[in-house]
């Protein structure tokens, strides 16, 4: 009997785990990262990248590397219209007004996207369990409608994974959490801030069996817009000291930029300072510029502050949509690397007056 696996298919970030004895164990990658960039990118000589190999590249090649397909999964083409101006790459109709990634003079369906992340996720795991895996769990966030949860399957087949369950993110998280097996019946709020999307849900447990009361969020609020305020706020900066230069209009730049934005956003949910050094930024007149830049962790707050106070309205629609009051939430998880910020951990405690687990 092959072993099952369960992946988090992510919009931004997707990973993998397996059942050891009663424990899950996410599974690193072959990089060493237990998180796998969800995206897929198309090299002039016809090779293919996944994950962080791909994501390295994103800004040189822009037309040919696919992030968030996940926004397109299970959709029509006349549904999607405004996700279009948020993907540098080409999104066309298909037969039966479905979605196609237009690359090069191919035309790919989101399932064959989502597909070539799922592979690289199936491999992660053959590599780790020395057998061959064939069978899975894919999670999807609580508001997928059928068609969304069949192109997930879908996905998953043409990765040569036979999907046995699809289970929505915050029941998963709940799991998680052990909130099943406290026998007593409870309100539980999850919220998840990942990469490019924010959910809250309301579940509901009795009798061992999670219900999804409600759910809201914001489908464009996620880390990624932190790392866009920093890079900002960085392009800002160099401004100062030449003002005739816009890094965020130089794609190299632009990528080293988004690279040290990210990891300088990670580096102060630890330290209350870091130091941004990006040597040869930029050369004016032949002559190269370098950034030092430090950053403490209350300028970064004070940034951010208007992405943080944006999660609270979702999660007060969520609250009146499942009938319930807030002071009536018996546990609240936090999900999503986003919520490592130390900020929004602060914000979620006061809003919810109990201390989340996460």
């Amino acid at each position: 009997m092959g072993k099952i696996i369960g992946i988090d298919l992510g919009t931004t970030n997707s990973c993998v785990a397996v059942m050891e004895g009663a424990d899950p164990v996410v599974i690193a990658n072959d990089e060493g990262a237990r998180t796998t960039p969800s995206v897929v990118a198309f090299l002039s000589n016809g090779e293919r990248k996944v994950g962080a190999p791909a994501k390295r590249q994103a800004i040189t090649n822009p037309k040919n590397t696919i992030a968030s397909i996940k926004r397109f999964m299970g959709r029509r083409y006349n549904e999607v219209g405004s996700e279009l101006r948020y993907v540098a790459y080409d999104v066309v109709g298909g037969d039966n007004d479905t979605v196609r990634v237009k690359i090069n003079d191919r035309n790919y369906t989101s399932q064959e996207i989502s597909a070539m992340i799922l592979q690289k996720m199936k491999k992660t795991a053959e590599d780790y369990l020395g057998q061959p895996v064939t069978e899975a769990v894919i999670t999807v966030p609580a508001y997928f409608n059928d068609s969304q949860r069949q192109a997930t399957k879908e996905a998953g087949e043409i990765a040569g994974l036979k999907v046995l369950r699809i289970i929505n993110e915050p029941t998963a998280a709940a799991l998680a959490y052990g909130l099943d097996k406290k026998h007593k019946d409870e309100k539980i709020a999850v919220y998840d801030l990942g990469g490019g999307t924010f959910d809250i849900s309301i579940l509901e447990l009795g009798d061992g069996v999670f219900e999804v009361k409600s759910t809201n969020g914001d489908t464009h609020l996620g880390g990624d817009d932190f790392d866009q305020v920093i890079i900002g706020w960085l392009a800002d900066e160099f401004k100062k000291d030449e003002p005739n230069i816009d890094l965020k209009k130089d794609p190299m730049a632009l990528q080293r930029l988004k690279e040290a934005a990210e990891k300088a956003k990670i580096e102060l949910s630890s330290s209350v300072e870091t130091e941004i050094n990006l040597p040869y930024i930029t050369a004016v007149d032949g002559v190269p510029k370098h950034m030092v830049k430090k950053l403490s962790r209350a300028k970064f707050e004070q940034l951010v502050d208007p992405l943080v106070e944006r999660t609270l309205e979702p999660c007060r629609k969520a609250i009146a949509d499942a009938g319930v009051n807030v002071s009536e939430i018996d546990e609240v998880i936090l999900v999503g690397g986003s919520t490592r910020i130390p900020k929004i951990q602060e914000v979620v405690e006061k809003f919810f007056g109990k201390k989340p687990h996460k």
